[in-house]
């Protein structure tokens, strides 16, 4: 069970008022709030610890040192790595695909053939064209169907022996499916190819499992997950990152340098060039155990009772329009009212204190898919209540008669 109203103590940023009334914040799918918890990891870090790591035999830059790793550690069995060299730990979602995009740089020709799908964020497109690019290998795309969820038979159509990578996000930032990864993996296995899921907007309502998944490659990015901005998860395989080559050269990601020569270090530090952010490391195990405190399974069952309260109301409201209605989805809604732009509705719930998402939520393929310049998104979390719902649909009506 959640207790809400005991959680909300942990998140001094949900005490604020905005334009003259109290926050409330729909905007989780961008980034979740971070609790005291977390917060005081940061600031004991540059109180008590600040140091560089993996480099000193002083006291601070040991106990840094074991601070960081231990982080790592905890990462690893949250996401059950079978080793925590597995983790490589990333200023993100994004810096995590381009690091794999780097690699295969080497790795792929003409004839070779990747996938993604039409539910994507820019992050998990933009770098897999520009390896395109590089390669001349062909890029392909899974469709979407009116519900906002793949087309799985396309899928099949769409494998080959010439398919070396897929690439599917987990979770849809943009509607909040929740993608058959499981199928999907298996399926790309089949015919020898690799998969990197893209679980920037799953982590914070799904606890993966990557053994069980047998996935290849494993991303997403702590701000998702009640952590600080500027550091994400890399896992892969340890023999696949074996495979690639590094992603930046520098120090801390060598074993031995000469002018005629260098040697890479081992995992994980082959992938961490110079030093790391390393109090959001830190704060990143920190924000692991703090939800884990509150328990995931807790977080699905009430987040799943936010939603459904949420679209029961908002669909009461004439000229509603809700974009994703998938049966299996996390707790996003994206919608538009008749011919209201998404950024007057946004507008004009801000200055009621109403913090939601408008634009194309870096999906433009699937705005453009519906026809539509962008939604308003409001997206959930297990620190929201039923009541903030309740303001965001008096909101949406009285921004409609407004607007009208």
């Amino acid at each position: 069970m959640i207790d809400v109203k005991k959680i909300r103590k942990d998140f001094p940023i949900l005490f604020r008022k905005v334009n003259g009334q109290d926050l409330v914040y729909f905007d989780n799918a961008a980034t979740s709030q971070t609790p005291q918890q977390v917060i005081d990891v940061i600031v004991d870090y540059y109180s008590r610890l600040n140091s560089n790591i993996h480099r000193g035999v002083h006291k601070l830059s040991q106990e840094a040192t074991e601070a960081y790793e231990q982080a790592r550690i905890k990462i690893q069995k949250h996401f059950n790595a079978a080793q925590a060299y597995e983790i490589i730990l990333t200023a993100g979602t994004t810096e995590s695909i381009n690091l794999i995009a780097s690699g295969y740089s080497t790795l792929l020709g003409a004839e070779d053939e990747l996938i993604i799908s039409a539910l994507e964020h820019h992050s998990n497109i933009v770098p897999w064209q520009m390896l395109c690019e590089k390669t001349g290998a062909q890029l392909k795309v899974i469709p979407m169907t009116l519900e906002g969820t793949l087309d799985m038979g396309a899928f099949e159509t769409l494998l080959s022996s010439k398919t070396k990578l897929v690439f599917v996000n987990h979770v849809s930032n943009a509607l909040g499916t929740i993608n058959p990864i499981e199928t999907i993996i298996s399926k790309a296995h089949a015919v020898g190819a690799k998969v990197l899921i893209d679980g920037a907007q799953a982590c914070p309502h799904i606890k993966p499992d990557v053994q069980a998944l047998d996935v290849d490659f494993y991303v997403t990015s702590a701000h998702k997950l009640c952590g600080p901005t500027g550091v994400g998860m890399l896992y892969g395989k340890s023999e696949l990152l074996k495979a690639l080559p590094p992603y930046q050269g520098g120090g801390e990601m060598i074993a031995t340098v000469t002018f005629e020569k260098t040697t890479y270090a081992e995992l994980p530090h082959k992938f961490e060039a110079g030093t790391p952010n390393i109090a959001g490391g830190i704060a990143f195990g920190a924000a692991i155990d703090y939800m884990n405190s509150v328990g995931f399974d807790n977080i699905a069952n009430y987040e799943a009772e936010l939603l459904h309260y949420a679209t029961t109301e908002l669909k009461k409201i004439e000229g509603m329009k809700i974009y994703g209605e998938s049966l299996n989805k996390t707790a996003v809604l994206s919608f538009n009212v008749a011919a209201i732009h998404p950024y007057d509705l946004g507008s004009i719930l801000d200055q009621m204190g109403i913090a939601v998402r408008t634009g194309h939520h870096c999906a433009q393929p699937i705005m453009d898919f519906f026809k539509i310049p962008g939604t308003v998104r409001a997206s959930f979390s297990f620190y929201n209540t039923f009541e903030e719902i309740d303001r965001l649909v008096e909101g949406v009506r009285k921004a409609v008669v407004m607007l009208q």
